[in-house]
């Protein structure tokens, strides 16, 4: 019964092309959103209930959501999708701050990003969690450099930063496993952002695991990845999609 959490949130300024008209998780991979995919590719191991942390143009996601019951059918799924306003200039910590209700009843929750594809093994990333009782787990990736950089010693993370372009490497590549503990690391202002002072806390404390992942992984930040997306999908290397 866990829950999956979606950071959805943002403006996606870096495909403005797109974004003017739709939030960036609505941008499509084939003919269906990408936001679809990553919860298709959570529901193949049976993982269906979804929160979303909506705010930029969060009332399309909802409409998407809303009217695609028949697309759930279509799709073989049967999810219950909760489309939450977490607000327009919210970052990244104070949108997960704001669902907290939403996981009250269970221990953990799989949080990741609305727009990163990856074929990730849900199952054992899960397993790695539970197995280190640590507060957070986030898959660790190793793409271009291009993001924010962490330090491994053996699995466990101690130092994270959010850019650093000079040290190729492991990444924060999404797709978490976070214990309900992880909201006492997340103040209540507007502008926390999580990948800051709550996952810098959390690996000081020695409470942060990588899962590392050697697979497929590609986030949606320019039109160029946008296109490269959809060629793997035209090529029917849907890796993601299980």
């Amino acid at each position: 019964y866990m829950k999956t959490v979606f950071l959805a949130g943002g403006m996606g300024t870096r495909l403005s092309e797109e974004t003017t008209k739709i939030p960036k998780p609505m941008i499509k991979i084939g003919n269906l959103p990408i936001l679809f995919h990553i919860m298709k590719h959570y529901s193949n191991y049976n993982f269906n209930k979804f929160v979303v942390c909506g705010g930029y143009k969060y009332n399309l996601i909802k409409k998407f959501f809303d009217n695609n019951q028949n697309l759930q059918k279509k799709n073989k799924v049967n999810w219950s999708v909760e489309i939450i306003n977490t607000g327009l200039k919210t970052q990244t910590g104070a949108r997960i701050k704001k669902i907290k209700n939403f996981i009250e009843k269970d221990d953990l929750f799989f949080m990741t990003y609305g727009d990163g594809i990856s074929d990730v093994n849900i199952s054992k990333l899960l397993e790695f969690h539970k197995k280190h009782k640590k507060i957070a787990t986030l898959t660790a990736v190793r793409p271009l450099p291009r993001f924010g950089n962490i330090k491994l010693n053996k699995n466990k993370i101690s130092s994270f930063s959010e850019k650093d372009k000079l040290q190729e490497g492991w990444i924060n590549g999404g797709f978490f496993v976070l214990n309900k503990k992880v909201f006492e690391y997340i103040n209540n202002r507007e502008n926390c952002i999580f990948e800051r002072e709550p996952l810098q806390n959390l690996s000081k404390d020695g409470e942060l695991m990588a899962y590392k992942h050697e697979g497929f992984w590609q986030p949606m930040d320019t039109l160029r990845d946008k296109n490269h997306l959809n060629e793997i999908y035209k090529k029917r290397k849907l890796s993601w999609l299980g």
